[in-house]
């Protein structure tokens, strides 16, 4: 699919910043429902990643630990959500949100884009559940998937959701996979390459994560739209 037609296939706010875990600072936790519900506020798409948890349900958080944002051990995977909901809270107060709550807080004010977390190869499984879920999205335009791992981005081809692959600079020669998705996902990194700056050229790119002026400035001259956190969203958007 050329890069023309992808652009009338997604929200045009997607082009003007999407923040990182959503828009979170010393107040929001990272992947909280209160930084989810800032981006909101301030009418920005917001990036959220989701986990399957051992009783199957979707988990909003970065890491499958649970040490680093609620200074307590323990593996999503390897709990259920009563046990996750009962047991831990992010560092601003509040509960591990899922994807369903998630998508009832935003009622698709803004776009979202969904980072699918495999584990352990269970990637049918996981694609699975957030199809399941996503049934309430009413304009498709509102939703990018992204993930690290084809084969959680694969399943959703026929749904007509747009997909983008997540590359890591580190991991580069997956960059030859780029024509079975709609878009791309890269490390900012990659455009201080110059074999890689004109890649949105003819492919939707998205960069991750801007989080300062120098990467700010790559990402505006190489890709259509960055993935940032901590970074004045005046500045994003001028």
């Amino acid at each position: 699919m050329n890069k023309n037609k992808v652009l009338t296939l997604i929200n045009p706010k997607f082009l003007k910043g999407v923040a990182h875990r959503g828009l979170h600072n010393e107040k929001f936790s990272e992947n909280s429902i209160l930084a989810f519900k800032n981006a909101i506020d301030n009418d920005c798409a917001f990036e959220l990643d989701v986990h399957l948890s051992k009783d199957k349900q979707l988990i909003v958080c970065h890491d499958s630990t649970l040490k680093r944002v609620t200074n307590k051990d323990g593996v999503i995977e390897e709990l259920t959500l009563e046990e996750i909901k009962n047991k831990y809270q992010l560092s601003d107060g509040s509960k591990l949100p899922t994807l369903e709550e998630v998508l009832e807080l935003n009622e698709e004010k803004v776009p979202m884009v969904i980072e699918l977390k495999p584990y352990k190869k269970n990637y049918k499984e996981l694609a699975k559940k957030v199809s399941l879920a996503l049934k309430i999205v009413k304009d498709k335009r509102n939703v990018i998937l992204i993930s690290f791992y084809p084969q959680c981005l694969l399943p959703f081809k026929k749904e007509k959701y747009i997909r983008c692959l997540l590359l890591l600079y580190k991991r580069k020669y997956l960059y030859c996979l780029r024509h079975i998705f709609e878009g791309l996902d890269v490390e900012y990194t990659f455009f201080k390459n110059n074999k890689y700056q004109k890649m949105n050229k003819n492919k939707l790119i998205l960069t991750r994560t801007i989080n300062d002026e120098e990467s700010l400035a790559l990402a505006k001259k190489y890709a259509d739209s960055p993935t940032f956190e901590n970074l004045d969203l005046k500045s994003v958007r001028d």
